[in-house]
């Protein structure tokens, strides 16, 4: 309760807060980390595939079918709801308290909470486009496509999801205003996330102000740059927060 305490009293005293997050922010919505996903597809369906060969850009390329195949049953939860977590964070920006999530997570459940300055760094399920004629497409036009190749209704060309794959670089504007935001915030809170993912990790080190919080269940690299850690469900504290503020 110390530890809540002293987060509540930081949130009250700042202006200009960032959330920077990962998969942990997710899995109380039910919805897996990759590589976890990967595991159980790949033990249903006795796949030879690694996780990262399976989301590298090679590899759609070669094999769409398979590709589609995992990522529409592993990686794709339209059911998933947001927890306390995306809660506490779309009023903190609807109070002016908060000026930008930054996820590496591309469910979109920031969006459904409310949230509206949110910096996708690994693209979002819910923008997919044709690789031929540059058309776009949501979501449904993915699921639309059954169990193969989702294919553009104009030209054939395969749809893509805008998601950031292996072997594919980040986007620069989005690396850029998540650099801008983090270096101006005054209070970076850090969740779900274990910071081995690499550039997406390194952008925390921008952060210039009073205080930084990790609210991981494991140790991470940056945990000796921490004023604050907290070791618990990050939607349970972020929900316990919420009723404190």
């Amino acid at each position: 309760m110390d530890q809540l305490q002293t987060l509540v009293s930081w949130i009250k005293d700042s202006s200009n807060i960032v959330f920077f997050g990962g998969a942990g922010t997710s899995t109380e919505s039910g919805i897996p980390d990759f590589r976890s996903a990967a595991g159980l597809y790949k033990a249903q369906h006795n796949s030879p595939y690694p996780p990262e060969v399976m989301l590298s850009r090679s590899f759609f390329i070669s094999s769409p079918d398979i590709f589609f195949d995992f990522y529409r049953s592993k990686m794709i939860h339209p059911e998933a709801k947001p927890n306390g977590a995306h809660r506490l964070l779309a009023e903190l920006e609807h109070e002016g308290k908060l000026a930008a999530v930054i996820t590496q997570n591309i469910d979109g459940l920031h969006q459904l909470a409310g949230s509206r300055s949110v910096l996708e760094l690994h693209g979002s399920i819910h923008r997919n486009h044709c690789m031929e004629c540059s058309r776009y497409y949501g979501l449904d036009q993915v699921l639309a496509s059954g169990e193969g190749v989702p294919r553009c209704p104009e030209c054939g060309g395969i749809i893509k999801p805008d998601v950031v794959l292996y072997e594919e670089e980040l986007d620069h504007e989005v690396l850029v205003e998540s650099v801008a935001a983090i270096a101006a915030a005054d209070l970076l809170i850090i969740g779900g996330t274990s910071l081995t993912v690499q550039p997406a990790a390194s952008l925390i080190t921008y952060f210039q102000g009073r205080h930084t919080v990790l609210l991981n269940g494991d140790p991470t690299p940056y945990d000796h740059q921490a004023d604050l850690i907290v070791t618990d469900r990050i939607g349970t504290v972020m929900g316990r927060i919420q009723e404190l503020l």
